[in-house]
């Protein structure tokens, strides 16, 4: 069976030698170099380009190089190709890390005490008292984040496509439920997929419900934002500040007002980093099933998009 590699925007010299190493007798192929198209038949992906996909007559198995698979076109694939993305376990304690840290950072006022010292400026206040917090997506990656938050005192909300039932968790579902979710929030966290129905779901609508004091910490992807209603909200004081980690256009621009803003913290897409090696071992097991005819793991519903 011939696999080709699509994964763009990186260098894949370390991800091939460990691809080849774990699958000595599969044939491996680097996009663009690949000589036959109409022979692959398992696709590792990342940010492939639209033209790839009409190329592969064969086409079986499309794996996401990531936990995302809004980059693959679901859409303009025959029904029986799965898809199939990263799932690592070690992703959901790192990204509930990076939440729960910039939520405490948030309610202790770190970012005021930083600006205040480049201007020898001394002013002891009280920290935040607010602690609701709502995560927008209930999935496992939500789940661990909530569970994090509430082992340290939070007060937890949610919210999904559909009707969930967690413990601990007010739970609320559909787009009639977002604006009584969103209500007087003191934390708003992005964990959705990323769908039309989610594109542009952080917005003036969802930002006039929360606290003015609320903190907006996205780590999803970056089209889920409007960033000029972001941008107006924090001007107008409706939002206490922002936490992007994932932005529409990656890297960030050198002239994006993001970069300056000075409610705005902005990292580099590392909210949870995938190990290669995991990456590696789920991508081979998955291409010895396919080679097998055994079921794919970690498939997602393509109707759904996740």
């Amino acid at each position: 069976m011939s696999v080709l590699v699509c994964v763009t925007g990186r260098n894949n010299e370390k991800l091939m030698a460990k691809l080849q190493v774990a699958l000595p007798d599969v044939d491996l192929q680097l996009w663009p170099d690949c000589e036959d198209l109409s022979v692959i038949e398992f696709v590792l992906t990342w940010k492939a380009p639209e033209s790839l996909w009409q190329q592969l007559p064969n086409l079986k198995v499309v794996q996401s190089f990531g936990a995302g698979v809004d980059g693959i076109p679901m859409n303009s694939f025959p029904s029986d190709v799965k898809v199939a993305r990263i799932v690592d376990p070690q992703l959901s304690d790192d990204m509930a890390e990076y939440v729960l840290s910039h939520a405490l950072a948030h309610k202790l006022r770190h970012q005021s005490y930083i600006a205040n010292q480049y201007t020898q400026y001394w002013k002891p206040r009280r920290a935040r008292t607010g602690e609701s917090v709502g995560i927008l997506g209930l999935g496992e990656l939500g789940k661990v984040v909530a569970k994090r938050l509430l082992d340290n005192g939070f007060t937890l909300r949610g919210w999904s496509r559909s009707h969930k039932e967690i413990d601990n968790i007010d739970c609320f579902h559909g787009e009639e439920q977002l604006e009584v979710f969103a209500s007087e929030l003191d934390y708003l966290v992005c964990l959705l997929p990323l769908t039309m129905e989610t594109h542009g779901i952080l917005n003036k609508s969802i930002f006039h419900h929360v606290s003015n004091e609320c903190l907006l910490i996205n780590v999803a992807r970056g089209q889920h934002l409007n960033e000029q209603d972001l941008i107006e909200a924090l001007d107008k004081e409706e939002l206490a500040g922002a936490v992007l980690d994932v932005f529409a256009t990656e890297p960030l621009p050198k002239t994006h007002p993001f970069w300056n803003h000075p409610k705005v913290i902005v990292t580099p897409h590392i909210a949870a980093v995938t190990n290669l090696d995991t990456v590696v071992a789920q991508i081979a097991e998955n291409i010895r099933a396919c080679i097998a005819g055994l079921p794919i793991k970690n498939t997602v519903d393509v109707n759904k998009g996740y």
